[in-house]
């Protein structure tokens, strides 16, 4: 259980509680309607997953309070380890089925010959024969939907296990009732082949399911299992990871996985970060660079210093943001959801009139009620409760495995819809390394005096200062009163003169003739032009440059192959950022906007009736991420522009974007074909089943293969192969 506290609302709680027994969408619906009756709670219940994600009020219940009300309703539930369920769990289920599955076959292929078979006398010895053949089969074979009926039935409910238990037993009591009256007809194969071939379809459904998760459970167990701890005297001993705490130091030998989130305190080495990123290309670490737990060191020898454990880790966030993606429901999961909630009532009802209306009709007995069981049976609707979850849960996952974080399942609908993409130049389209690449000085001491007071700044541009500053020759320097002018520049005094740094004008005919040029020498090549100010004269200029990403341009063709307009937003001078688009190749150009400006700059592209994705690193993009229709971070920047986020980049690489944006209109797209063919197999199949066109043996058949077909359609997602290789 995880706990938040927020002093303008009231506390809330999550737990993720494991549902067994769960066979279709009608009880998706009801453990869900039933946990969302209690007051405070907030419940999303997931068919693929097995799982409930619960969000309550613990003032007004708790987990057992949770528990018990998915048990009234007819289910096992017990609380989630770490929002997962077991493995072990999964295959006992699949286990079962099998066995059931290896018994009933055989039985029934014996029934099929004896009952339908050409050649074979239908004689009172052979009906008997295959009434005991079929009793297993029946009872064994069949039991997991016999007991869910009876189950739902005890809580006045029906789900599809009612049909399936309710066509199957009529079948056999009535075959038994003619076989005691010597009749020659007889409908044992059906109560068999149905049986055996939901159980097949039930086996194969599992397999798949598990499958469809394999990459969320990739994540869960990648982690390290030990450590090298480091004491203060310097000795090695090993010690589980749990055991790590901030500030500890630990070894990490090539070859070695990261133990957890740290900093590099020794050493060089490069790190496969693959496993969260996408990317196969190790990352250079040295001392002062971050790792990731569970990353692979491939070369060197570092020293790491703790800084996050257990849920705090990138890896631990990265899952459970997977997990309530996959626990999600998307928008177009709402109609099936209504549906589903009156289905099975309305079956049995279309059941009883069906039987009613053959007779009525003058039509023999038998053929009635042959198509009143066709009817039960291909109506169950285990395609429907599969159609979203299993599509999110293998699209999700998928996109774990190239460093893509979908955040929500509502995300997915956006990004259909999105036709602008924004994109923030440094950091996103740049690199975001700065650096000076020319200085032209009236005063000797404008360099040492900028580069201390930038010193004190955390901007690129003035890091980019300091750090060139520091090589020209480090003097100490006494600064105060320092100023930090959000989208301007810094100001301050150093060694008793007044120095302000910021940019340079528009018009660099303001400036004195050497200055006003190298400002113009700056903006021609795509760089930034920083004036120094000494005692409020103009005395320096600094052209302070980024590089464009060697994988940009290729990203920006590939959003306008997808039919995106791409838009470069930066605070940087027209000229500098005019270069840096052409370098892509993006059209459209929003420079010199103010950090606070740049959500108001994404709605008002809205306001032109655009669906805008914004991509951004920074802490100054944070709100425009939110104001866009879609936020896009990449995962190389800070905490909250990725906090803020609907997508996150593990990579930092700009081609990730496309990917994202193609891998989720895939996902979205495969729900879409799931639902269509979900419903359009029930549409079709009732009214053929009632008109005596469809044998419930083939009604079977056709049911199990609907629910594999869904499943099978989304595990084509696990094929999906990003641009960037």
């Amino acid at each position: 259980m995880t706990l938040s506290t927020d002093p303008t609302t009231r506390s809330t709680a999550h737990v993720d509680l494991l549902v067994g027994g769960m066979t279709c969408a009608s009880c998706v619906g009801r453990v869900e309607k039933k946990l969302n009756r209690i007051d405070g709670v907030t419940a999303r219940v997931n068919l693929a997953t097995a799982s409930a994600s619960v969000d309550y009020d613990p003032s007004s219940t708790d987990e057992e309070t949770l528990v018990r009300t998915v048990e009234k309703t007819g289910y096992t539930a017990s609380p989630a380890v770490d929002g997962a369920a077991p493995d072990d769990d999964q295959d006992r289920v699949g286990a079962d089925l099998r066995r059931r599955l290896l018994v009933s076959a055989p039985l029934t292929a014996v029934v099929l010959v004896l009952m339908m078979a050409p050649g074979i006398p239908h004689n009172p010895a052979i009906t008997w024969l295959a009434v005991a053949l079929t009793a297993p089969v029946l009872l064994y074979g069949g039991w997991p939907f016999h007991r869910a009926a009876a189950v739902n039935a005890r809580h006045a409910a029906s789900t599809m296990d009612t049909l399936v238990s309710l066509g199957t037993t009529v079948a056999f009591l009535w075959s038994l009732y003619l076989a005691a009256t010597g009749a020659e007809e007889s409908y044992l194969e059906v109560a068999a082949t149905v049986t055996t071939f939901l159980l097949l379809g039930r086996w194969s459904e599992s397999r798949a399911k598990h499958r469809a998760g394999s990459a969320l459970r990739e994540l869960l167990h990648l982690g390290a299992k030990q450590a090298t701890v480091l004491d203060e005297d310097g000795t090695e001993r090993l010690a589980d990871v749990a055991m790590l705490r901030p500030g500890m130091r630990f070894l990490v030998r090539p070859g070695e996985q990261v133990a957890t989130d740290g900093r590099v305190l020794e050493g060089r080495s490069g790190v496969d970060e693959s496993m969260l990123t996408g990317e196969s290309l190790p990352v250079d670490k040295a001392v002062g660079d971050d790792v990731i737990g569970a990353t692979l060191n491939t070369s060197g020898r570092l020293v790491v210093e703790v800084t996050r454990v257990g849920r705090d880790t990138a890896l631990s966030r990265i899952t459970t943001l997977v997990s309530n993606a996959q626990a999600g429901k998307a928008p177009v999961q709402r109609l099936a959801d209504r549906i589903s909630a009156v289905f099975v009532p309305v079956v049995l009802v279309i059941a009883a009139l069906t039987l009613l209306t053959w007779v009525l009709a003058g039509q023999p007995f038998d053929a009635g009620f042959t198509a009143a069981v066709a009817v039960l049976v291909i109506a169950c609707p285990c395609a429907l409760g599969l159609a979203t979850p299993t599509a999110m849960l293998v699209g999700t996952g998928r996109a774990a495995q190239l460093g893509i974080v979908i955040r929500d399942a509502t995300v997915l609908e956006s990004t259909r819809r999105i036709d602008t993409v924004v994109l923030d130049k440094t950091g996103t389209v740049t690199t975001g390394r700065m650096s000076v690449h020319d200085v032209v000085a009236r005063d000797p001491d404008a360099v040492r005096l900028a580069g201390a007071l930038e010193g004190s700044s955390e901007h690129p541009l003035g890091r980019a200062i300091a750090g060139f500053a520091a090589d020209q020759g480090p003097e100490r320097a006494t600064v105060a009163d320092f100023q930090n002018h959000e989208g301007i520049g810094v100001s301050g005094t150093v060694d008793s003169r007044t120095v302000r740094v910021g940019r340079a004008p528009s018009d660099s005919a303001e400036l004195p003739g050497d200055l006003g040029e190298a400002v113009d020498r700056a903006r021609d090549a795509g760089r930034t032009a920083v004036l120094v100010h000494l005692d409020n004269e103009p005395a320096a200029v600094f052209a302070v440059g980024d590089t464009v990403k060697d994988s940009s341009e290729e990203a920006v063709r590939r959003l306008h192959e997808l039919g995106l307009a791409t838009y470069l937003l930066t605070g940087d001078h027209r000229t500098a950022a005019a270069h840096a688009a052409r370098a892509v190749g993006i059209e459209r150009v929003l420079a010199e906007v103010m950090p606070a400006d740049k959500a108001g700059t994404v709605a008002r592209l809205q306001q032109e009736g655009r669906t805008v994705a914004m991509v951004g690193d920074g802490v100054n993009d944070a709100a425009a991420l939110v104001q866009a229709d879609l936020g896009v971070a990449m995962g190389t920047g800070t905490a909250v522009a990725i906090e803020a986020s609907d997508l996150t980049l593990m990579s930092g690489d700009l081609r990730a974007a496309g990917d994202a944006i193609e891998l989720s209109r895939r996902t979205l797209r495969t729900i879409k074909q799931n639902l269509f063919w979900a419903f359009a197999y029930n549409v079709v199949g009732i009214p053929v089943a009632a008109l005596g066109l469809l044998d419930p043996m083939l009604a079977g058949a056709a049911m199990a293969a609907s629910s594999v077909c869904v499943v099978g359609n989304s595990l084509r997602l696990r094929g999906f192969r990003p641009s960037r290789g």
